[in-house]
């Protein structure tokens, strides 16, 4: 597990491979809600289900139009899931109606098709309990490691991750990773499209409604200075159907959405010393000498 104080990376022990029990050791500490996109999950859906920590306050499914019983076996699962209906296209919509939909303190984003341990949660949940505000799973942490990750993706992740920690001055290890955690106030500071904004008229996606969601989410993240602990967890391999990634056409979206969020950060950035220096000039005292 590493601590980032951005932009300055403080490196702790790795966390200890054993996953902590789930069970609530008081009456204080902060709900959790678990936002699961879903198309067409349902024979995956009973693995995951069973691997959910049972004190889970809150399991919001975002669904984005199965055909199949993905719904009906959410609901046979977990009686009191709430399910919500993607406004658009992608997995980032899905994330962003999720997000919405939670109440909890705490949302911890997992992918539906068992790639990642939801029986992981209470390290994600222990790091943001102990100062962090985004817990951050990594593959590549000592105690991570991924069952499904291709050469070519891997060293895909190596060079946009790279290219990330030089523009940013972070020290991530593990870019391309949807397995996060993060206190609800942190919401706003992502600035994901509005999910009641009308898709394209053409069926295309809006600006971070795709996979690149990921990469956005952690860009913004660091770029506004937010306390970050990487979490280190096991990918594991799709249990039934089929991935949508693509490698080469998701691996560019990414560094599209890179270079994007670098101009938009240094804009940010100049937008904010320009306010300053209004500010500062604001500020002076006027002396008007008389006679």
């Amino acid at each position: 597990m590493s601590v980032y104080a951005n932009p300055r990376v403080h490196p702790t022990p790795a966390a200890p491979h054993p996953i902590p029990p789930p069970a609530r050791p008081g009456p204080h500490l902060p709900s959790v809600t678990v936002v699961i996109p879903t198309i067409n999950e349902e024979r995956n859906l009973p693995h995951v289900f069973a691997r959910l920590p049972r004190d889970v306050d809150e399991v919001v499914v975002v669904d984005g139009g199965s055909v199949d019983r993905t719904v009906q076996v959410a609901r046979e699962l977990w009686p009191a899931v709430r399910i919500v209906q993607q406004t658009r296209t992608g997995k980032g919509n899905a994330l962003a109606c999720g997000f919405a939909a939670a109440t909890s303190d705490i949302v911890v984003m997992i992918d539906a098709d068992g790639s990642t341990d939801p029986a992981e949660i209470p390290r994600f949940v222990a790091a943001l309990l102990a100062g962090a505000d985004f817990a951050k799973g990594s593959r590549f942490r000592a105690g991570g490691g991924s069952h499904d990750i291709t050469p070519l993706r891997r060293l895909g992740n190596e060079g946009l991750n790279g290219m990330v920690n030089l523009l940013f001055g972070t020290r991530f290890t593990d870019l391309c990773y949807g397995y996060n955690a993060f206190w609800r106030r942190v919401v706003p500071t992502l600035n994901l499209p509005d999910p009641a904004t009308p898709g394209p008229a053409d069926g295309g996606k809006l600006w971070g409604d795709g996979f690149e969601i990921e990469t956005l989410i952690n860009v913004r993240v660091a770029a506004h200075g937010l306390r970050i602990t990487e979490v280190p967890s096991i990918e594991h391999l799709r249990i039934h159907g089929e991935s949508n990634l693509d490698t080469v056409r998701d691996g560019t979206r990414v560094l599209r959405t890179i270079l994007s969020e670098f101009g938009r950060e240094r804009r940010l950035r100049r937008t904010r010393r320009r306010q300053h220096r209004r500010q500062r000039t604001a500020a002076v005292p006027v002396t008007v000498e008389e006679g």
